[in-house]
């Protein structure tokens, strides 16, 4: 029986230290089905998504929504230090429970209190450990405790200085797209610049570092993933899709404009797209209709035209944008179903708006997301 406690205890010990190193410090996936973090958060989330299903209002869904990244953390921050405070009480009870106890407090529950007033650095010392292998369990548990806490601590940090530098590419988007952002509109916009090519080489640039940091952040830490934009209009998700759209849109052949820029800005959203996919185990849904899409698509052209925008239409210029679209289309629609997260149109919605311009500065009111 002490031997399985044992070898149980060192189970619980090293499991929860090597899910936490490989989630928090290791700047890489590594293949492996049974994780405690994957475990937690995936069936965490499985069961936010059914709740959040039973809420109508949008604004409220997503305030809702907005929680899970947040209390996600918080929930595996616990199972992992619950895993670890038994796991040393089992070692400690594997090795005789060897200890001086308050009147009343014996066994497995003095042990499991020690491992719990250790690891937590507390040091109350009314459980004090006899034997030699006792005290070097709680010497050993105290300093993993103090090094766990200051992990922690160090961790949250650095996931939102990730989603803060995200958040303010997707910010400045509302300003060229709408929020939230259309493809169509952006294009509009360059053209209004005067300078066209230019301009839109500007936005694929930034846009390219954009998607790489997106594409590093989330394969190093997948929780930023469910982090949810400021506004319900906005999310990392939607922008990602209007920049791919304009940019396959330039790639298919608008008269004018060097697609060169563009091509490089999809290769690397499109390999964001599908690496993040890939870290929750999404397979690529459906492709577009192709009606619906052709009639979409004959809706963009002529209010580009009206915009101002030489749109080419050959069918050489349908072929490649359907190519495009097939490329990366699929992964959206996919991710967008799992993080219930929303794709934005090619084209604005008939009021659209501007964050900047429905937000209330001095009232304390807040205009945007409704």
């Amino acid at each position: 029986m002490n031997a399985l406690a044992a070898i149980l205890g060192i189970l619980m010990v090293t499991v929860p230290l090597w899910d936490a190193y490989e989630t928090i410090l290791l700047p890489r996936r590594l293949p492996g089905d049974i994780r405690i973090s994957r475990l937690v958060l995936r069936n965490m989330w499985k069961a936010w998504r059914a709740a959040s299903g039973k809420i109508r209002a949008k604004n409220h869904r997503e305030l809702f929504l907005s929680f899970y990244a947040q209390l996600s953390l918080i929930v595996l921050l616990a199972v992992w230090a619950l895993g670890l405070i038994v796991g040393f009480a089992l070692l400690h009870w594997s090795v005789g429970s060897r200890m001086v106890a308050p009147e009343g407090v014996a066994g497995f529950p003095a042990d499991l209190y020690l491992s719990g007033t250790t690891f937590f650095t507390l040091g109350l010392g009314d459980v004090i450990p006899m034997s030699g292998m006792s005290r070097l369990l709680t010497v050993m548990e105290a300093g993993l405790g103090f090094g766990f806490l200051a992990l922690v601590i160090a961790y949250v940090p650095v996931l939102y200085q990730s989603f803060s530098r995200r958040e303010a590419r997707i910010t400045m988007l509302d300003e060229w797209g709408g929020s939230p952002p259309a493809a169509g509109l952006i294009l509009k916009r360059a053209f209004e610049s005067g300078n066209p090519g230019e301009t839109l080489d500007r936005l694929f640039r930034d846009w390219e570092v954009t998607s790489a940091e997106i594409l590093e952040s989330h394969l190093s830490y997948p929780t930023l993933a469910f982090f949810r934009s400021q506004h319900d209009n906005q999310s990392w998700l939607g922008s990602l899709c209007a920049v791919l759209d304009t940019s396959a849109l330039v790639s298919a052949g608008i008269r004018g404009l060097n697609p060169f820029q563009a091509r490089l800005t999809f290769a690397m959203c499109r390999h964001t797209l599908v690496d993040v996919s890939q870290i929750f185990r999404l397979r690529p849904g459906a492709p577009e209709a192709e009606a619906p899409a052709r009639e979409r698509l004959r809706e963009l052209r002529s209010w580009l035209a009206q915009g101002g925008v030489p749109i080419e239409v050959t069918p050489e210029s349908e072929r490649v944008l359907g190519e495009l679209r097939a490329l990366y289309s699929p992964y959206l629609i996919e991710l967008s179903r799992y993080l219930l997260m929303s794709l934005p149109a090619w084209l604005p919605p008939e009021k659209a708006r501007f964050n900047w311009k429905t937000t209330a500065l001095f009232t304390g009111e807040h205009h945007g997301d409704h």
